[in-house]
């Protein structure tokens, strides 16, 4: 199924994004000038709509992606060829990271964020207490290996916990590789499955537009003023960095590395990564993030294998960006000032723990896994991220756009480097993508139906 062309075409869908970006803001402005408070609830509960039905998908779309593209890999290949691909992509995913967390370092020491203290602002009371909860259950290597383990099996979908399905999807994607034949009714159950995730979505995407007009207006009534508090350094930091890791660092590396041209990767891929940026959930943008990848021309079979890894673990936002930014957003709300092995620390997190930002709370993840690693004080920590509740949703859009995009252009470059990049394909117009999700040509296959 061409996932793209079963909603609308891409220039219709980014009109549509950036008009209800638009609306959207002009609605939040309306709601808070005039104190409206029925406009922003509605605004929210709109938004608070359109992120359920999304989020609804997410677990079974990483277990069903995961073990499908795993299994995938058999058309490209015996073990090793599959372990190769995984060692790369694996590989490729740490040097993003790792250029990504050095920008957030540098940029967080340009804008300073927090420097002179609170300056007036003070984090709710509920806030606070949110923030000293997410501390105490997620700031810790101890959490994060204890939680990779589920208890049970049901237990892991029940409970929403992504990364505790991430690790069964890993497993038994292996085990049914595997067993070859013997496990095909599991794996093409599995797949029909999948498909039928990704029809679901595909519904879902067609609501985007209301469902953004929703979200950008809560988020403008809600915490507009809070942009030209102190808090705007941090958030005009996080934008900074994110933006020179998508268009600077991304462009470089699919210049000269990938061989593709930036311009023809924005124009296939803008459309997932403008869904992220609204959705601001890699998860519910997988199925536009995989077809980027494969009308970009990479195979097929690999993208179905990469794109939902990389959805999963590959957030250079949320997990290299943001947590250096934010950790010297904190340390300098304590009147800390980092030293060289701190700023070391930030990397290694960034680099070594991806895995640990699976899921919905993934910033949260990161940013307090950095500050517990760095040795910043946890009341300090608990202060901060208070503060950056606040304006959370604002910044959790520029991130999960840079996630997707980097789990985009990750798969380029290794089908580049493994002679799995189609260049017929990704010179193809934009609009007619020329490869179907199941690797047959989109010119010979049947058009998906709406």
């Amino acid at each position: 199924m061409s996932f793209v062309r079963t909603y609308t075409k891409p220039r219709v869908f980014a009109a549509a994004v950036l008009g209800s970006l638009v609306v959207g803001a002009l609605l939040g402005v309306v709601a808070r000038q005039t104190e409206a408070g029925w406009l922003t609830d509605l605004l929210d509960q709109i938004g608070t709509i359109f992120t359920t039905l999304l989020q609804i998908a997410v677990i079974p779309l990483v277990f069903t992606a995961i073990v499908v593209g795993i299994n995938s890999l058999r058309k490209l290949g015996g073990g090793r060829t599959a372990a190769r691909l995984g060692g790369k992509t694996v590989l490729w995913f740490a040097i993003t990271s790792f250029i990504a967390s050095l920008i957030g370092i540098a940029v967080g020491r340009i804008f300073n964020p927090g420097a002179g203290g609170l300056g007036g602002v003070e984090a709710t009371a509920k806030n606070a207490d949110k923030a000293a909860k997410s501390v105490d259950h997620w700031g810790s290597w101890d959490a994060f290996v204890n939680g990779l383990l589920p208890e049970n099996f049901v237990k892991a979908f029940s409970d929403g916990e992504t990364l505790q399905v991430l690790f069964l999807a890993l497993v038994i994607g292996a085990a049914a590789y595997s067993l070859g034949d013997k496990a095909k009714p599991f794996v093409d159950f599995t797949t029909s499955v999948f498909e039928i995730i990704q029809r679901y979505l595909g519904w879902i995407v067609r609501l985007a537009p209301i469902g953004i007009i929703g979200l950008i207006g809560a988020a403008v009534s809600n915490y507009g003023d809070a942009l030209f508090r102190p808090l705007f350094s941090t958030t005009l930091a996080v934008y900074v960095g994110c933006l020179l890791v998508l268009f600077v660092v991304y462009p470089i590396l699919l210049q000269f590395v990938a061989k593709v041209s930036p311009l023809k990767f924005f124009a296939k891929a803008g459309t997932a990564i403008q869904f992220a940026f609204a959705s601001q959930s890699s998860a519910a943008t997988l199925p536009l993030t995989r077809q980027s990848a494969v009308n970009l021309g990479v195979q097929p079979a690999y993208a179905a294998f990469a794109t939902p890894l990389g959805s999963a673990t590959k957030m250079d936002g949320c997990a290299a960006v943001f947590p250096a930014i934010a950790a010297i957003f904190v340390a300098n709300l304590a009147g800390v000032s980092l030293n060289f092995w701190q700023y070391v620390g930030i990397v290694v997190v960034a680099v070594v723990g991806a895995l640990a930002t699976a899921g919905t709370t993934g910033w949260l993840t990161a940013f307090t896994l950095t500050t517990s690693f760095i040795g910043l004080d946890a009341k300090q920590v608990a202060l901060g991220l208070a503060l950056i509740y606040s304006v959370n949703p604002i910044m959790d859009m520029m991130r999960t756009a840079t996630n997707v995009a980097g789990q985009i252009v990750v798969p380029t470059i290794v089908a580049r480097s493994e002679g799995l990049l189609d260049d017929e394909v990704l010179n193809a117009p934009t609009d007619r993508p020329e490869h179907s999700d199941d690797g047959t040509s989109a010119r010979h296959a049947e058009p998906a139906p709406a």
